[in-house]
């Protein structure tokens, strides 16, 4: 026990020194303008040299938003009669086609409605044979005019009684014809409309659904698209074709890129946002509808003198870079300048007093190592 705890004594001691020779390497950078690195230093950190160039600075609005798919690649099955669901085959996520059964339905109202059809049609046929006859006795002065337009519009009556049953029973996937050869069936089946993924099951065997239920949803994953938010003050300097680079930051660290393609022309009074549509370049990309998207809309680009992220070094809020002043057969003469910086990207840094780094070699790789390292550039 005695022995852990001169150990553990020990431990924190190498890590309060750690940190003490830390905070000293930083007060040494801020407080020298000169560093030598050794040559094995500089192989051992593996820095490297380079010098300060023009990179491309994008001007951009941030914008937030979310995967969507048009209006016309989404579907929500439901039936325009109630009935009890006797099968169901279906999960979510099952892939389905355009026509492909999705469930079926039972009511003893369907059977009465094919009765009342079936009815109709045989009253339909004597109807249309008495109407005949009356207008032929009527053309020939043998009957008269009222016996003529009863048979007219009983006939007439009727028929829009047949032809609206009859739409009744298509809308319903029932074959019309069948029924008047005699074939009734107490069940329906409901189709796939469009070709997707099923993205929600409301129901199970033995549920009752009305015409107002939703029973399923279909979404198509061929056309995703960006649809996002942005605010009423950036809107006027968005406009179609401009780039817009994008990740789903819960999914991947990925960027993927897409254009604008629609601008909206309403402000949401709420939020004083506007809605831009984006198409997403590379349609293979998996994307689920509703993952959360963050976004840049590039509005414009300009070039501008940079150095990499990695060659700055920042203390207490300052910015310096070592530029090597002359090289010795055993190591580099470095230079601390200090930085006035503009633009930043993840991998790039505007310098504005680029004049003082031209034709200069700077270190832009290993530069953190130096802060690490005590006075002199020594281990």
């Amino acid at each position: 026990m005695k022995q852990l705890y001169i150990l553990f004594v020990f431990m924190l001691l190498v890590a309060c020194g750690n940190d003490k020779n830390n905070e000293q390497s930083k007060e040494t950078l801020l407080e020298t303008d000169d560093l030598i690195v050794t040559k094995q230093q500089f192989e051992n950190e593996k820095m490297h040299f380079g010098t300060i160039k023009e990179h491309d600075f994008n001007a951009i609005i941030k914008a937030s938003g979310m995967i969507d798919v048009p209006s016309h690649s989404q579907s929500k099955v439901s039936t325009f009669v109630g009935g009890y669901v006797t099968k169901t085959l279906l999960l979510i996520g099952d892939k389905v086609k355009k026509g492909e059964f999705l469930v079926s339905l039972e009511n003893p109202e369907f059977v009465e409605i094919q009765q009342q059809y079936l009815e109709l049609s045989e009253q339909l046929n004597y109807l249309k044979s008495e109407f005949t006859r009356q207008k032929t006795l009527y053309d020939e002065k043998i009957t008269s005019e009222k016996n003529f337009l009863k048979a007219e519009s009983e006939y007439k009556s009727n028929l829009a009684q047949y032809n609206g049953l009859k739409k009744k029973l298509q809308m319903m996937n029932i074959n019309p014809t069948s029924v008047e050869n005699g074939s009734i069936t107490s069940s329906i089946s409901l189709y796939a409309p469009i070709d997707g993924y099923v993205t929600k099951i409301n129901v199970s065997n033995g549920t009752y659904v009305s015409p107002a239920d939703v029973i399923l949803e279909i979404i198509a994953t061929d056309h995703v698209h960006l649809e996002l938010s942005v605010f009423e003050k950036d809107i006027l300097k968005i406009k179609k074709g401009q780039k817009i680079n994008f990740r789903i930051p819960e999914a991947s660290d990925s960027i993927y890129t897409a254009e604008v393609h629609l601008v909206g022309t309403a402000i949401d009074p709420i939020s004083r946002r506007v809605t831009v549509h984006g198409h997403i370049d590379d349609d293979n990309t998996q994307f689920i509808v509703g993952m959360f998207a963050e976004a840049e809309i590039i509005i414009g680009t300009s070039k501008r003198m940079a150095l990499p992220v990695t060659a700055i070094i920042e203390i207490e809020n300052e910015y310096f870079a070592l530029v090597l002043e002359n090289e010795t057969a055993d190591g580099y003469h470095l230079k601390k300048v200090k930085l006035d910086i503009g633009l930043q990207t993840e991998d790039f840094v505007e310098i504005l007093n680029s004049e003082a780094l031209k034709d200069k070699k700077i270190i832009v790789d290993g530069t953190y190592m130096l802060l690490n390292e005590s006075e002199g550039g020594e281990h």
